[in-house]
Order: C-alpha cells, then sequence, then structure tokens
C-alpha cells in the first residue's frame, strides 16, 4: 500500500488513459457498476434475471459515452427459463447493438469473472477493442422442474418425478460428488480445523464493515440501477449481528457442523458488470480507466472441497507475475462460507485487515452469477480509494475450482 487517501478522494477522476505505464494491446477496465443486492425473496425478486442484466448493461453503457462493447461475456448460472443464450438478451436489452455476438459463462461462482477472462484474453489476442463482461443472477426467481416431457401428438407424460428445485441443483449442488456445498464445506471446516467461534465472529465483522462502507458513501460509487424498483443499498446487512447474536442460531448443514445461516453467504438477486478496452483504444478516446488487468489464474484441486481454491489461484498467478503476498495492499476473496476466506487467508498468510475491507457476501450477498465481477469492481474502486497499486481478488467455485484477478492502479 502506498499510503491513504486524503479525505474526499473518489471525488477526482481516475487517471486518463495517457497516463499507462502498460503496453498498448493491455485490457484496462474503464467503468463498472452493479445494482444493489437483493435478499432472497426481496424487492429485486419481481425482476427477471435477465432484466436485472439489462440494468447493469444499461449502466455501464452510460458510463462509457461514446465506447460500445464488440462483445458481450456475461455469467448466469442458474439459467433455465431465462431463454436462449441469456447474457445476449440481457445486452440487447440493455441497449447493446444486436450485431455484436455475446456468450453466457457458467462456471457456478466464478462465471463473472471468469467472463472478464474470456474478454480479456479477446482484448489481448487483438480479436476485439472493447467487451463488456460481468454477469448477473436471480436466485428467488430459480424454478422448479420436472423430468416431463411432451411427445408432439401426444398428451402424455413421460417420467414424470418429484419438482427438482434448480437453485439447490445447478447452483448449490456438487454434481461430482453428490451432496451439498453446505454440508461439503462444514466437512472441510471439521478437517482444517475452523471452529464455529472464529467463523462468527469473521461473519460479524463483514457485516460490520458492510454497514461502514454503506453509511459512509464508499459503495456510492458501484451502485447504479435506475431504471428498477431496486433498494437504494444491499438489504442483506445486519448493522446488528454480533458474533454474540450469531453463536444463537443452529447449524444450518449437519447437525453438529459449524456453519449457520449467519456465516455463509446469502442467496441473492443482483447484476454487475464493466467495459474492458484495449489501452491504447482508452488513450485514443481520452477515456479514465479503473485498473489495469495484469493477469489470471484458474486452478481445480483433487476433491470438490472450496476453502483453499482462492488461495491456490491467488498464489498460481503471484508467481505466474513474479510477485508475492507482500506486494498486494487489497484483496477480495469471496466469502462463499466464512470458513473459506479463513482457510485461504491462513493459507496465503495474509492479514484480514486488507481483505475484504468493506464487507462481503456474509452480508452483502452471493448472487452466483454476478460475484465475480462483484469482487472485482469493489476491488478496483477502493484501490484507487486508497492509492494500492496492486490487488487481488480470488473466489472458489462450485466442483472444487478457484480463480484469482490481478488488479494494478494505472
Amino acid at each position: 500500500m502506498r499510503g491513504h487517501e486524503p479525505a474526499g478522494a473518489l471525488d477526482r477522476q481516475p487517471k486518463p488513459g495517457g497516463g499507462f505505464r502498460v503496453n498498448d494491446a493491455t485490457p484496462v477496465l474503464i467503468a463498472g457498476a452493479r445494482t444493489s443486492i437483493g435478499r432472497l425473496g426481496g424487492r429485486l425478486s419481481r425482476h427477471a434475471a435477465t432484466d436485472l442484466g439489462a440494468a447493469v448493461v444499461r449502466a455501464v453503457l452510460r458510463r462509457c459515452p461514446g465506447l460500445a462493447p464488440e462483445y458481450v461475456a456475461l455469467g448466469n448460472v442458474v439459467q433455465a427459463g431465462n431463454g436462449q443464450n441469456p447474457a445476449r438478451v440481457a445486452a440487447v436489452r440493455g441497449g447493446v447493438s444486436r450485431e455484436v455476438a455475446g456468450v453466457t459463462v457458467n462456471d457456478v461462482c466464478l462465471a463473472s469473472m471468469t467472463a472478464v477472462v474470456h474478454v480479456a484474453r479477446m482484448i489481448g489476442a487483438g480479436e476485439v477493442t472493447t467487451g463488456l463482461a460481468g454477469g448477473f443472477e436471480s436466485m428467488s426467481r430459480a424454478p422448479l422442474a420436472t423430468a416431463v416431457r411432451r411427445r408432439r401428438g401426444t398428451t402424455a407424460d413421460q417420467d414424470r418425478g418429484e419438482p427438482v428445485d434448480l437453485l439447490e441443483h445447478d447452483g448449490l449442488w456438487c454434481s461430482l460428488d453428490q451432496v451439498g456445498m453446505g454440508v461439503l464445506s462444514d466437512r472441510e471446516n471439521e478437517r482444517l480445523g475452523i471452529g464455529r467461534a472464529e467463523q462468527d465472529a469473521f461473519a460479524a465483522e463483514s457485516h460490520r464493515r458492510a454497514h461502514h462502507a454503506t453509511v459512509t458513501g464508499r459503495f456510492a460509487h458501484e451502485i447504479d440501477a435506475s431504471g428498477l424498483d431496486a433498494p437504494p443499498a444491499d438489504d442483506g446487512i445486519r448493522p446488528h449481528s454480533t458474533a454474540a447474536s450469531l453463536r444463537a442460531l443452529p447449524p444450518a448443514f449437519t447437525p453438529d457442523g459449524t456453519i449457520t445461516a449467519g456465516n455463509a453467504s446469502q442467496l441473492s438477486d443482483a447484476a454487475a458488470a464493466g467495459m474492458l478496452a484495449r489501452a491504447d483504444r482508452a488513450k485514443a478516446l481520452g477515456l479514465p480507466t479503473l485498473a489495469v488487468i495484469e493477469g489470471w489464474a484458474n486452478v481445480a484441486g483433487r476433491d470438490s472441497s472450496l476453502h483453499l481454491m482462492p488461495a491456490a489461484a491467488a498464489r498460481r498467478l503471484l508467481e505466474r507475475r513474479g510477485l508475492t503476498t507482500s506486494d498486494v495492499g487489497l484483496w477480495e476473496i469471496n466469502e462463499a462460507f466464512a470458513g473459506v476466506v479463513l482457510a485461504s487467508t491462513d493459507d496465503l498468510g495474509i492479514d484480514l485487515d486488507n481483505v475484504n475491507v468493506n464487507g462481503g457476501a456474509i452480508a452483502l450477498g452471493h448472487p452466483l452469477g454476478a460475484s465475480g465481477f462483484r469482487l472485482v469492481l469493489t476491488l478496483a474502486i477502493e484501490m484507487r480509494r486508497r492509492d494500492v497499486e496492486w490487488g487481488v481478488a480470488a473466489i472458489c467455485g462450485g466442483g472444487g475450482q478457484g480463480e484469482a484477478l490481478l488488479l494494478r492502479q494505472p
């Protein structure tokens, strides 16, 4: 970290493109936005997932006047009922030309970070000079499904079965090992010796930080959902949560488990996206930039556990770039479960004071297809606020995967 900012420093404009210390083809993040994050069944639940996506696409386009994406990659995990290629639906409804191709990304929680990587790779390869990346999710509107197929010319139902909750089946259930992510993570907490008390303390701190960030306006530069009947702030934050109050909650997944509804991420609805461009394109247009995208890494473990995947991805990324954890001033590690962040920070040997400084998914929520980019956006803005040169966003994903993205302030 190069020092703390003076009061009001975020009101300054990001540094112009002419100040880049990067190659012309380096991908940079020009601007980003997100909706507020709605609780399961809350005010955002009245909006379809693609409508949430469209709202944030419109917000990004407003923040990038004169710059249109040449490609779109948006994450969406529970896609049933969202129509063909939901990312393209959201993009076109949000104002992107129908002549711009797009892809829907689904590697569970990683999806919208993978979307950033996908567009960054295309920019680096010279395929496009601009691209829109991010993701969206309505966990509230995830449908139930039955294995019914009505054949043409007959009314006979084939293979009728009990309805399946697709949020559980496609978003929260490990299909490789046939186990819920909560049960799996309870087992990993036990294996790693992560106790209930430290998880509850971490969760309470997440709420405290998120509440402080909200009341001091730190999220004001992220949230933009005009046109939606949306809460003006993230509505999952419980400012009065304490370790003592969380201690009263029962185990959520296994009778003797340490994970509860209070120290796990919330099921949520939201969208988040941003505009990427080649550095020379930004320079030519005189556009400011939020961050330089300096690299990324993906990992998969020998099993489906989540806890150490953010650390493994971050370590691989830093090794590739010739950096160490001491070079990184700020971290965003997704709070799928408190144990994930506790395990990964311990494995990396980093201080929790520099991790999720504005709270995380335990307080804010974890809208599966949007969380990866939410981390990136929060990190980029906070790096500028604190004048931090290097930052890492890392996330775990169902099936035992991890991904990390390295940002640098220009």
